[in-house]
């Protein structure tokens, strides 16, 4: 199982929309009210804990209008989805951020989540708050890293502004 040590410095201000915000609900954790968390099955969002607005939303076919977030973050939440839906909300969210707003992409590196599912642990520490959550995938259209969503989100006309690479995970901060 792969394993990552996630540093979050609660610094991002304004709104923010949480792709994936169901479930363990990592941003929602740590920025609360601030941030918006979709996902697109009911029962994750009910499981995610108290703190953000939460809302049944596929990430895909976002109805917010143009420009309503400072910043969009997507945290270990990719991996569930097909390239092809991956696409689609890269470039939702690229369309729901500010001018100069920022999408924050944390994942795994993934180089096959098939027929052996794809696990990862993963530690959080958010300006002293520690998280623990286990996210994992099996399905034969898992292969991703850094360069695969650098592509993707720079078709979207987003900017790399800083690109972290670590052992089995990596950070993606782009500017719109």
């Amino acid at each position: 199982m792969a394993s990552a040590k996630v540093r979050i410095a609660r610094d991002l201000t304004g709104p923010i929309l949480d792709l994936g915000g169901g479930g363990e609900g990592v941003i929602g954790q740590i920025y609360g009210r601030q941030a918006v968390a979709i996902d697109n099955r009911q029962e994750e969002l009910d499981e995610a804990p108290e703190g953000p607005q939460k809302l049944l939303m596929d990430a895909a076919q976002l109805t917010f209008p143009d420009a309503s977030f400072s910043h969009a973050t997507s945290f270990f939440t990719l991996m569930y989805m097909s390239p092809g839906i991956q696409t689609q909300a890269i470039a939702q969210a690229a369309r729901v951020l500010r001018p100069g707003g920022s999408l924050h992409i944390w994942d795994a590196v993934i180089a096959s989540a098939y027929p052996e599912p794809f696990l990862i642990d993963v530690d959080v520490d958010a300006a002293g708050t520690s998280l623990h959550a286990t996210y994992g995938v099996l399905k034969d259209s898992a292969a991703q890293d850094s360069d695969y969503f650098l592509h993707l989100c720079q078709a979207a006309e987003l900017k790399l502004a800083v690109r972290q690479d670590h052992d089995g995970w990596f950070y993606l901060r782009l500017q719109k």
